[in-house]
């Protein structure tokens, strides 16, 4: 199975519908930045709204790959769009693959929208892409997003050290968690609970 196979599927929740990311979805995704001027975040990567056609054009030529499956985040209850978020780095042959490339406006950050997307990513990861490990990587001094991650019930594996050059200059070293598939089940009992959703 490649991306170009899945890339038409819609994850829908009760809450949130992940679109598999085209560029129509630009005009959105540059408002929904604009939400908290998100670009200027250093700690993570968010495009700056003159560049999100570019932001979604190395997307999907990284699908065209096999390397990843993109989604804008669209809430259900308002209609808009409120972010992205993608499937990325999946090595079929070691059947893992890691969960990144996320961001959300501001006014739906701390809500339901961003456990409902791990939700059903990370069911469309286990239950149909039928991986064994799901990954999770973000900068050891977000404390926010690691809060988030940990909430999730994936596990730490380590620190990459030194393991980036940001855009500024600065050196990002890379905290690591990871769900396993002999997790999923409580993990997916536990996030259900969290929404008090049914998805099957």
């Amino acid at each position: 199975m490649n991306a170009q196979q899945v890339k038409d599927n819609a994850l829908v929740g009760e809450h949130v519908v992940l679109e598999p990311l085209t560029l129509a979805h630009a005009p959105a995704l540059s408002i929904a930045v604009c939400d908290g001027e998100l670009w200027q975040l250093w700690f993570t990567k968010v495009p700056h709204p003159d560049d999100v056609n570019d932001y979604i054009s190395q997307a999907l030529l990284a699908e065209e790959k096999g390397e990843t499956l993109a989604f804008a985040v669209r809430d259900r209850h308002s209609g808009a769009i409120v972010g992205c978020t993608r499937i990325c780095h999946w090595q079929q042959n070691h059947r893992r693959l890691e969960i990144g490339h996320t961001w959300y406006a501001k006014s739906v950050q701390r809500t339901a929208v961003n456990t409902e997307c791990k939700l059903l990513l990370l069911a469309y990861a286990f239950e149909t892409l039928d991986v064994i490990a799901v990954e999770f990587r973000t900068h050891i001094q977000n404390e926010v997003s690691r809060q988030a991650i940990c909430r999730l019930g994936a596990n730490q594996d380590g620190i990459l050290r030194n393991h980036q050059i940001l855009e500024n200059g600065t050196i990002r070293d890379t905290v690591v968690y990871s769900i396993i598939d002999s997790e999923w089940g409580e993990v997916k009992t536990a996030l259900r609970n969290k929404l008090n959703v049914t998805i099957s």
